[in-house]
């Protein structure tokens, strides 16, 4: 694959060029650069939604419950939300290419961790690992599409991204649901099948992706990345434990919630006097990054949950196996990927981004305010409906914000601009997953003790267990999928209002015409500048 050209004119066709530069990369060329980007973000991305459907099957060997069921999701983001930032600045500092592929190994090597645990904290602290290289994973492959790319034609490539993202999200769970239901493979196989999937994508890499880099000294801001690393960690104990543990409104929570503020206080004061910070602060005086990352981290939540406790719904309150579970989300798969990959498409040949963020933001809405109607007695049809606005709207917006950012930035901060959205919606939606899996737990009880104890049966199903319902006797069973279905109803229609202020927000960000220029001319026309 040639080079970049290396001249400062930008074309109307969204190249940099002129007469006599080297031609600029055709679509098929673009296509195979991108090719093992793709591909690692597809792993990461299903790495942590895979489990959602065998979870039950997992926690069921592991003998443990809903606090573990909760963890072994949060705890991959929770490791993928607060090193993004990092990896993000380390991509603006040093060697793109070969970050990703360190990404990819740290990735691989939690995977396989992950699928020998012998134990449910063994298991927790292998998805750490696992975290760490997806955040990776996640930051460079925005930062990388930023900089070979014009925000012009960054449309079509991001829809072809939102598609990978929304197969990898929604689509995880049904493969988790496939492996599990296989009796030769058994649920470590939702971890080991990663693995060389990981190492297919540094394959492809190795020989696709070509950029040049610019040698800088590198001064890595570890008071600013502890610190977010702390508070984040800390908000999140808060929100999983609070109502089951400890009461919301107790010396826990304000110890805990206290502490969060204080270290996020210290974040920002760390920040502003960092040479290299990890978030710079000057990006958030520009209006758009701000509405943006507020934007992604309420839409977050919606993302996060649809992935993680539809899948539940499904078993749980509708007695599904594992696999039925994951082709009943199909119609949220579809519809993110078609959104995704037509919008992108659209916003390619007209630069006009603003129409589609409000019109996501609005179904996003829709679809969360219709899943919060959801019951054991609910109608697929009226699910299927409910998941399609939600998929929509999703795939309008996610990738969609992440590009008003990228084209208002300078070209040495689309490393940190791109990975600050993305480390917001994470965190949005690990919090959001940490308190909706503790107020599940309170709901499920609060349905099913009445009823459970007019047929003599004590102690609701709540708290830390996860039901085998197939045991259970069948007026019990018909209590606990009525509990489960009324509250996980319940669980999105929370959810509703961070949506609807979502749309806020991105009804205040001002459109400004796509950029047509190259991040990458910057690092071409740097003499020093070398390939790999």
């Amino acid at each position: 694959m040639g080079p970049a050209p290396r001249d400062g004119t930008d074309r109307a066709d969204g190249t940099d060029g002129a007469a006599g530069a080297s031609a600029p990369m055709t679509h098929a060329q673009i296509l195979r650069a991108l090719s093992g980007l793709y591909l690692g973000l597809f792993v990461a991305i299903v790495s942590s939604t895979i489990v959602t459907n065998a979870l039950p099957v997992i926690t069921a060997d592991l003998r443990t419950g809903q606090s573990t069921y909760t963890w072994v999701i949060v705890s991959t983001l929770l490791a993928t939300t607060v090193t993004s930032p990092l990896w993000g600045k380390l991509a603006d500092l040093t060697n793109k290419k070969r970050l990703l592929q360190a990404g990819l190994l740290v990735f691989a090597a939690g995977s396989a961790l992950s699928g020998a645990a012998t134990g449910p904290g063994l298991l927790i602290a292998a998805r750490v690992v696992q975290g760490i290289g997806a955040g990776g994973l996640q930051a460079l492959t925005q930062v990388i599409m930023a900089t070979i790319l014009a925000p012009r034609e960054r449309g079509r490539y991001n829809g072809y991204l939102g598609a990978v993202l929304a197969i990898g999200t929604a689509g995880g769970p049904l493969l988790g649901g496939l492996i599990v239901d296989v009796d030769w493979l058994g649920w470590r196989w939702c971890f080991f099948i990663v693995v060389p999937i990981a190492l297919l994508a540094m394959a492809v890499l190795q020989r696709n992706l070509d950029l040049p880099v610019r040698r800088r000294k590198v001064t890595i801001d570890w008071a600013g990345a502890a610190l977010i690393t702390s508070a984040a960690s800390l908000l999140l104990v808060w929100v999983t434990f609070a109502g089951t543990e400890y009461a919301w409104l107790s010396w826990q929570t304000g110890a805990m919630a206290g502490g969060a503020a204080v270290l996020a206080a210290l974040f920002v004061w760390v920040e502003a006097r960092a040479a290299e910070p990890i978030v710079p602060l000057r990006l958030f005086g520009n209006r758009t990054v701000t509405l943006a990352v507020v934007a992604s981290l309420l839409a977050g939540i919606g993302m996060y949950a649809g992935a993680t406790f539809l899948s539940q719904y499904f078993q749980l309150s509708g007695g599904e196996t594992p696999t039925m579970a994951g082709i009943l989300t199909l119609p949220l798969i579809l519809s993110l990927a078609a959104a995704s990959t037509l919008s992108g498409r659209v916003i390619t040949a007209s630069g006009r981004w603003k129409p589609f963020l409000v019109a996501g933001a609005l179904l996003l809405t829709a679809g969360s305010g219709l899943l919060g109607l959801l019951r054991h007695s609910t109608p697929y049809w009226q699910a299927a409906l409910a998941m399609v606005c939600l998929g929509v709207g999703l795939g309008m917006t996610l990738q969609n914000l992440v590009l008003s950012v990228q084209n208002q930035v300078r070209p040495h901060e689309l490393g940190a601009a791109s990975t600050s959205v993305a480390f917001f919606r994470t965190l949005g939606g690990t919090i959001g997953v940490s308190a909706l899996g503790a107020v599940l737990s309170s709901r499920v009880g609060h349905y099913s003790s009445g009823d459970l104890a007019r047929l003599g049966v004590h102690g609701a199903p709540a708290g830390d267990a996860i039901p085998d319902l197939a045991a259970l006797p069948a007026p019990v069973r018909l209590i606990v999928e009525n509990a489960f279905g009324h509250a996980i109803g319940d669980l999105f229609l929370y959810t509703t209002p961070f949506a609807l202020l979502s749309l806020v927000a991105i009804a205040c960000i001002k459109e400004v015409p796509l950029r047509t220029s190259r991040a990458l001319q910057a690092a071409a026309d740097d003499p020093v500048g070398e390939r790999t």
